[in-house]
């Protein structure tokens, strides 16, 4: 039983322009829930979908979703990329059931055999003239008239994003000059796929959105990052945060000399210890973008993560399952030329990800702890001021600028 929907939610004012903190009715709140797939994901934004090598060829298809409406992502035979609603026309049914394929001619549905071409066109209608001269399908039914929604498809640096909004600015205009670098600077040739899977959440999606984005919790919570410096506030790095607040790049730079900070000690912080790997390699890292940033995370609202960590690459897609639930889905990637050495060392710090990873086993779960948390307190706000109330770039990471940014771009969708 979901208790988050069992419970009144009390809806208080939220000031105009407040971003320093959001109500806990946000993340309760069925109503909102539902403007949200209307006015975040199927409005005005770049949803991503997939990356270009899942649909590497003519037929080669993915399915994914925008919010909750389900989405077939398709190259067609021409070589451009196509994504439609996956709903038949017919009777509202899945046109394809898995999570992908290759060599797709068309798609059929599997309730009653109406057909579909790569690009979403209805082309084909079971028993359309009926049998043995009776029934079938009206003289005057036009099929060009019927058809899943289709979505607005554009590619970056190898990744596919999708609106359903004509109002959508192009892509680079909506991440901005910076954002759009710190993209260029990890995607900066063709990948290669090489693991995925689904981690379910127990939580409302904008508690996770938060989470990638939240720079002051990194080295406090994930023991691992402190202990072994993949991240800590007191080395050098920093957050961007584009104009409208809904992207971001938080970055760590590798610094020698934080070996002898006592900061976290001095506080009696718990993301210092004395744990040790038995097998160090894992950390046996190379500096394969030449600056010395050991650790990026970059978001683009609604649900979009880039992540490189040491060199550990993948991207990351958030999905609403409902009120208090969510999905997140993983793709693993490295580079077409990669070495075997690469390779090797890409799949062994994989583990620092993921539901059980060294560093974000974590996030699996402080989003319920928050969920659960704020149960009784739909009338209460969340404090974030950690450094200051504005949204804007900074040199430091012990800010909450970029979750504020979040909240920015969110009320600016939400009309609120």
């Amino acid at each position: 039983m979901n208790t988050v929907t069992d419970k009144a939610v009390h809806r208080v004012e939220w000031p105009k322009g407040m971003v320093s903190g959001a109500p806990y009715w946000a993340y309760q709140d069925e109503e909102t829930y539902r403007l949200e797939q209307k006015r975040i994901f199927e409005g005005p934004v770049w949803n991503y979908v997939c990356l270009e090598a899942d649909v590497a060829k003519p037929g080669d298809y993915r399915t994914t979703f925008v919010g909750e409406m389900p989405v077939i992502v398709v190259r067609g035979e021409d070589g451009e990329i196509y994504a439609f609603e996956n709903r038949c026309a017919h009777r509202g049914a899945l046109i394809a059931l898995d999570d992908g394929g290759h060599n797709a001619k068309d798609f059929q549905c599997v309730y009653h055999a109406w057909t579909y071409d790569l690009k979403g066109n209805l082309k084909g209608i079971a028993f359309e003239e009926g049998s043995n001269g009776q029934g079938g399908m009206p003289k005057d039914f036009d099929k060009d008239k019927h058809g899943p929604r289709k979505l607005y498809v554009s590619t970056l640096c190898g990744l596919v994003f999708a609106s359903l909004s004509e109002e959508v600015p192009p892509i680079e205009e909506y991440l901005g000059e910076e954002i759009l670098g710190r993209i260029e600077r990890v995607l900066c040739k063709p990948v290669r796929i090489i693991g995925r899977f689904t981690q379910a959440l127990p939580n409302n999606w904008k508690l996770y959105a938060e989470n990638v984005k939240d720079t002051y919790h990194a080295s406090l919570l994930h023991l691992f990052f402190g202990t072994f410096r993949i991240t800590r506030l007191t080395q050098g790095g920093g957050v961007l945060v584009s104009e409208d607040g809904g992207n971001h790049a938080s970055y760590t730079i590798d610094a020698p000399g934080d070996a002898k900070s006592e900061e976290y000690a001095r506080q009696g912080i718990r993301s210092e210890s004395q744990y040790r790997l038995a097998d160090p390699s894992l950390l046996d890292s190379v500096d394969e973008f030449g600056d010395r940033i050991q650790l990026q995370i970059l978001t683009v609202f609604p649900g979009f993560v880039l992540q490189q960590i040491n060199n550990a690459l993948a991207v990351r897609q958030i999905l609403p399952k409902g009120i208090g639930r969510m999905e997140l889905n993983w793709t693993y990637f490295g580079f077409e030329d990669d070495t075997p050495e690469m390779k090797k060392r890409r799949l062994k710090q994989a583990n620092l990800v993921g539901p059980a990873g060294f560093v974000s086993m974590e996030d699996g779960c402080v989003g319920g702890f928050v969920q659960r948390g704020v149960a009784a307190a739909s009338d209460q706000f969340s404090v974030m001021q950690m450094g200051g109330d504005a949204t804007r770039t900074d040199t430091t990471r012990a800010t909450e600028a970029s979750v504020r940014g979040f909240w920015k771009a969110y009320r600016t969708h939400m009309g609120i």
